[in-house]
């Protein structure tokens, strides 16, 4: 039995293309415990204990793929809860565990973001990310359970609503109007393609030699910046060439009003720095590149066609 905690996300949608090879049992837990797929769909609170140990139970391998309210207090006061519930079921019903993360415990990083970069958050979501993280290896160390801790760069793909690429870029684009980006767009911006995120997880949660360490999942090797990654878009929408760059001010009175804005201001270390992440561990390991930007956006524009198209 493979189990999905945070089922309705675009991650775990893209787990499902690939789960069914390894194992034709599937259950998927979100709050809701709706969603239009063939597989057992169960309702849980992430915050019950009981509620995720019965959702776990009989589970092989147990996928925390959830997310929750973009707020700093609201992870602080839920993330610690909600991971060391899910750390206590799969340590009780001996399911082997894989966290998909991100990268916002290592901070401001110097260089290039590998596996074996050390944890220096310079937010208060970073902060919180470097506890759970932490709460997982030590229960690892203490040989309580098999886990491991894949993480992804900043997401973008087809029909991904909270993609800040999307958003920003190829949305944009389909309403015929010019890419935006924050703070500097002409500093390199790895982004990881969500179908390559859900399916090298998939294969990771099946590999019991993976187990107790951490994962970047693919990216390219490529470092574009936000204004060349622009400019692949355009050659496929129909759209404004060049980028809007919003400066931090704007950013700051924007989120007076909208508090995802506001929630994000911490996060701005991101943009006017290289972000630059390195996945050639598992390039190595399993021999499976990238999809390239090129494949990825024009997937986008597909997708966005037969939308408007339907």
């Amino acid at each position: 039995m493979q189990t999905i905690l945070g089922a309705n996300g675009i991650i775990a949608k893209e787990m499902l293309k690939h789960l069914p090879l390894y194992d034709k049992a599937v259950r998927l837990v979100s709050r809701s415990g709706k969603a239009n797929t063939p597989y057992e769909h169960i309702a849980a609170d992430l915050l019950n204990a009981s509620a995720i140990e019965d959702a776990i139970a009989g589970s092989d391998v147990t996928y925390l793929v959830a997310g929750i309210a973009y707020k700093a207090s609201v992870w602080q006061a839920q993330w610690p809860v909600i991971m060391q519930n899910v750390i206590n079921a799969c340590t009780k019903h001996e399911s082997r565990l894989v966290f998909f993360d991100n990268v916002y415990a290592y901070g401001k990083v110097e260089g290039t973001m590998t596996e074996q970069t050390p944890y220096q958050p310079c937010s208060q979501k970073g902060a919180v990310r470097k506890e759970i993280a932490e709460m997982l290896m030590d229960a690892v160390e203490k040989g309580k359970l098999n886990a491991m801790i894949v993480r992804a760069a900043d997401f973008y793909g087809p029909g991904n609503t909270n993609s800040m690429f999307n958003m920003m870029v190829t949305d944009k684009h389909a309403a015929g109007k010019k890419a935006q980006w924050m703070l500097n767009a002409d500093l390199p911006h790895t982004l990881t393609y969500t179908p390559d995120a859900g399916k090298a997880t998939a294969m990771l949660g099946n590999d019991t030699t993976a187990y107790n360490q951490v994962w970047h999942l693919p990216a390219p090797d490529e470092s574009l910046s936000a204004r060349q990654l622009a400019a692949i878009s355009t050659e496929y929408f129909d759209a404004k060439a060049g980028v809007q760059v919003l400066p931090k001010w704007s950013l700051h009175l924007i989120g007076w009003f909208i508090q995802p804005v506001a929630e994000s201001i911490e996060m701005l270390y991101q943009y006017d720095h290289p972000y630059v992440f390195d996945s050639s561990k598992f390039a190595k390991a399993y021999g499976i590149a990238a999809s390239s930007y090129h494949k990825g956006i024009q997937a986008i524009y597909q997708y966005e066609t037969e939308r408007k198209e339907a």
